[in-house]
């Protein structure tokens, strides 16, 4: 039993489902690139962690002051992720998001490592200040493209899955 095709309802059905589609995908990509909100947030909240750290701090300060930085960061999390409009089941994360959080976690690790052994290495004064800049502009230049290469292939990735469905 086969059932007649009308082309032209098909083809509307098809537009009328791609087109909201198509929107979310553009929202989702909007966000990557114009939000840069969090990514300044984070890289201050760095900064200023960072440049306390080098301090001469007491023991508990310095773990106050660490528990306030994880803190906010997870809060600055909570508030930037409640703020995205727009999620799909296909869109939440790839391998391409967790890649990027990997490499964003190892680039500033070894920014802010090897910036501090720098300015130990040189003795140079002010050295927390220096790392602190350092490695947030580190931060800073790495995000950007790469929350763009992560988002980047979301729109691929749907259509593939879409045509693979279509093809069972």
């Amino acid at each position: 039993m086969s059932t007649s095709v009308d082309a032209e309802q098909a083809w509307q059905d098809l537009q009328r489902i791609r087109v909201p589609q198509e929107r979310v995908y553009d929202e989702i990509e909007r966000c990557a690139h114009d939000d840069a909100g969090a990514t300044y947030t984070t890289a201050g909240i760095m900064w200023v962690f960072l440049a306390v750290s080098g301090l001469d701090l007491p023991r508990w300060a310095f773990w106050l002051v660490l528990t306030a930085y994880v803190t906010l960061l997870g809060s600055l999390a909570v508030i930037y992720n409640r703020r995205t409009r727009m999620r799909l089941h296909r869109s939440r994360h790839s391998w391409r998001s967790f890649a990027t959080f990997l490499a964003g976690m190892a680039v500033t690790a070894v920014t802010i490592l090897a910036s501090g052994a720098l300015v130990d290495w040189l003795a140079l004064p002010f050295g927390s200040l220096i790392q602190a800049t350092v490695s947030a502009g580190a931060f800073l230049l790495f995000v950007g493209p790469a929350n763009r290469w992560a988002v980047s292939s979301l729109r691929d990735r749907a259509a593939r899955a879409s045509l693979k469905e279509t093809n069972r």
